[in-house]
């Protein structure tokens, strides 16, 4: 369950990167939808980081939802891609 976490959180590093540089170049509605996402983002590092530290107990349930707002924002990522692709 980590592990699968951990890769999610990999490829929306990545994602967000992309999409960084885009929307730096891209329009106003893109940058407004990227602003927002961005508040995710900090969410699912720092999620990431408490899952990560074997010294704090982290459930299943609370993984579950981490993924859950992970998967939010990769939805919102691929909204803003395909903005900027216009």
């Amino acid at each position: 369950m980590k592990e699968d976490f951990n890769k999610l959180v990999d490829k929306l590093k990545v994602q967000r990167d992309e999409l960084k540089l885009k929307v730096h170049l891209g329009s106003m509605e893109a940058k407004e939808e990227f602003e927002a996402a961005e508040k995710k983002w900090h969410q699912v590092k720092t999620k990431a980081s408490e899952i990560a530290d074997d010294a704090v107990e982290t459930s299943e349930e609370y993984i579950d939802k981490a993924k859950v707002v992970g998967d939010e924002l990769k939805e919102a990522y691929s909204r803003i891609a395909k903005r900027l692709k216009k």
